[in-house]
């Protein structure tokens, strides 16, 4: 426990003593504030014209918050995820290769898995903190509109998990490459093809086969999340998305220890 601890705090360190981790957190605050201000005017415009509607029929009808603007916010929260994970995840394992610290760690007294899960806990410490800061529009939303809680909880697991499955594969690649550039590059693809290949199932016409594709999609398991249900299926898929990849990673890590 001590050793994945030193890891986790040599990783962690990295991130934030180096500008990355402050420039992946301000650039996705950015951009997911770009498309809070849209989501939020068109929000307001809708209940503008609902409003209206209501005053000229007589029949007022309740307005969603959670459907018209927060379950919109979420998913376009993971696709600005796809750029950003890339950028965290580059550097675990490239860095040490170029550095030539690589072997180092592998002639030290630590277990490829202290080794793996403390780069992978300090990149995924990263990217909840990266979320984390989507919060403040939430206090907005409870300040001056109602609301639900347990969508919003819901919507926020799923994007962690979300990101958890992501950042493992992130891992793997870079544990392939001293290439920072080609590490983040590589990622991005594998990640974008995991999030499309659920639309290669409506171009299918076989049943079984559309229902493998929208399965392996990371962006079909966040949807009910984001809609506030919470489904095993969806957990047990990140879960094991996640567990691949650092398998994937700890077998790279042994063969390089092999080939060292």
């Amino acid at each position: 426990m001590r050793n994945f601890v030193t890891i986790f705090r040599r990783e962690l360190n990295a991130y934030f003593v180096s500008p990355m981790a402050y420039v992946v957190m301000v650039f996705f605050f950015a951009l997911a504030s770009v498309f809070f201000y849209l989501f939020l005017a068109s929000f307001l415009q809708n209940q503008q014209m609902i409003q209206m509607q209501a005053q000229q029929s007589g029949r007022f009808q309740p307005v969603n918050v959670n459907l018209m603007l927060i379950r919109g916010l979420l998913m376009n929260l993971s696709l600005i995820s796809l750029f950003m994970i890339p950028m965290i995840t580059m550097r675990s394992f490239s860095e040490d290769r170029r550095n030539g610290t690589m072997e180092l760690l592998l002639t030290s007294p630590l277990t490829n898995w202290q080794i793996i899960l403390g780069k992978y806990f300090a990149a995924l410490t990263l990217y909840a903190a990266m979320i984390g800061t989507t919060l403040v529009y939430m206090v907005i939303l409870f300040v001056y509109g109602d609301p639900e809680l347990l969508p919003i909880i819901s919507g926020y697991l799923g994007l962690f998990l979300f990101g958890a499955a992501l950042v493992a594969i992130g891992i793997f690649v870079s544990s392939l490459t001293e290439n920072q550039l080609v590490a983040a590059l590589v990622t991005f693809v594998v990640m974008l093809l995991l999030w499309l290949v659920g639309a290669l199932g409506t171009f299918n016409s076989t049943n079984w086969t559309q229902q493998v594709l929208q399965y392996l999609s990371t962006i079909e398991h966040l949807d009910d999340f984001v809609k506030g249900v919470f489904d095993t299926r969806h957990l047990v898929y990140y879960v094991t998305l996640a567990f691949f990849g650092l398998f994937l990673t700890y077998q790279s890590v042994e063969s390089t220890r092999w080939r060292g």
